[in-house]
């Protein structure tokens, strides 16, 4: 080729076989524990040729070099796990909750010693925080509030304190952003969601620029056995082929509900991005191609009004997972662990690929319930 391939090329090109004379397009299924010895593969725990190919792919996608873990979290703790004992890590508030919950595991046992909640979208919040901090962890948007942080200014900030900085992307994908290329030190995707796309695999994955920092994300994924399945990564690799397709429409049906959602009488407000109201508006343009795929509603009359939302719907499905092609809705805090600073009437929609009339239609004749009996 002529010119760099775009992203959506390489979503559908990278991590295959040699094109030779009767060689299959798609890497094989290799279920193997044990390898003949002469060679470096050694053992299963250490490496497989399917995870390979799909570390080639994202890697290639995020340009940098990517770890696959049996899992989002998986690859979380490897992010975190650099962290000195007794270091101080900077988050963001109203983020996923299966990060904080590790970050407060680790703060209990005394792995480390403080955690610092921040606004992300506070700049100078941040920046402060950041000072004397070992790692700073962000989100942007975050899971669920949606918050943009000024993502280069908190690089900035960060390095110039001496602090590693990560970027869960889960919500973007690298056809949305690529926080390495604003000088992020990690990146980490639960490859669950949007690289599978269908609601099959777990997966995680964690990519970098940095040699050493990938060396030492693959010494804690073959000391702690935190290994993907070869059949979670040969379908998170073929769930890649389709991300550009699957991100294109479902972005598009994002933005149209979120459009015909604002102002809507059973709702207090509406978070999207891509929303010219929403406070994140101008640092999401500029910095992202694009505004996502996850839309949230903060229903009028709390936890009993947004339950009733969520059971009404028909097309959409109640579920916790998102990223998939089809379109899913809950009330976040009806989990435990979720953060106190999500309302409780906070309805994440996770928007697929449907048509977006048939959407629009369950979701709309759903709300129209709430007013109905207001």
């Amino acid at each position: 080729m002529k010119r760099n391939p775009s992203p959506a090329t390489i979503a559908v090109s990278a991590g295959r076989p040699p094109h030779e004379p009767d060689e299959p397009l798609n890497v094989p299924l290799t279920f193997a524990s044990t390898y003949t010895q002469g060679g470096g593969a050694v053992y299963g725990r250490f490496t497989n040729p399917t995870w390979e190919a799909l570390e080639d792919a994202v890697g290639q996608l995020e340009g940098g070099i990517a770890v696959a873990y049996g899992s989002g979290l998986a690859a979380v703790s490897a992010a975190l796990d650099p962290v000195p004992v007794g270091g101080t890590v900077v988050a963001p508030l109203g983020s996923y909750s299966g990060t904080l919950a590790m970050l407060r595991t680790m703060q209990t046992r005394g792995r480390i010693s403080e955690v610092r909640l921040v606004d992300p979208a506070d700049t100078a919040a941040v920046t402060a925080a950041v000072q004397g901090a070992d790692l700073l962890w962000v989100e942007s948007p975050t899971n669920p509030l949606l918050a943009v942080a000024d993502l280069p200014a908190l690089v900035a900030a960060a390095h110039a304190a001496g602090a590693v900085t990560v970027a869960d992307a889960t919500f973007t994908t690298p056809l949305v952003l690529r926080p390495l290329d604003l000088g992020f030190d990690v990146v980490v995707h639960s490859g669950t969601k949007y690289f599978s796309g269908h609601s099959d695999a777990l997966l995680g994955v964690l990519v970098s620029r940095d040699e050493a920092r990938v060396d030492a994300a693959r010494a804690v994924r073959t000391t702690y056995g935190a290994v993907p399945g070869t059949a979670e990564a040969w379908l998170v690799l073929r769930g890649l082929r389709t991300l550009h397709l699957r991100v294109e429409r479902s972005q598009a049906n994002a933005a149209e509900l979120a459009a015909r959602l604002e102002g809507h009488p059973a709702l207090e407000r509406v978070r999207y991005p891509g929303l010219a109201s929403d406070p994140g508006h101008r640092r999401a343009a500029e910095q992202m191609q694009g505004f996502g795929s996850i839309v949230c509603m903060d229903v009028r009359g709390g936890t009993a009004a947004a339950e009733q939302l969520v059971s009404a719907c028909e097309l959409w499905t109640p579920a916790t997972s998102l990223g998939g092609v089809e379109s899913t809705l809950e009330r976040r805090r009806r989990h435990s662990g979720e953060s106190a600073d999500v309302p409780e009437g906070l309805v994440r929609l996770s928007v697929g690929v449907e048509d977006v009339e048939d959407l629009w239609a369950d979701l709309s004749a759903a709300l129209q319930t709430l007013t109905n009996e207001g």
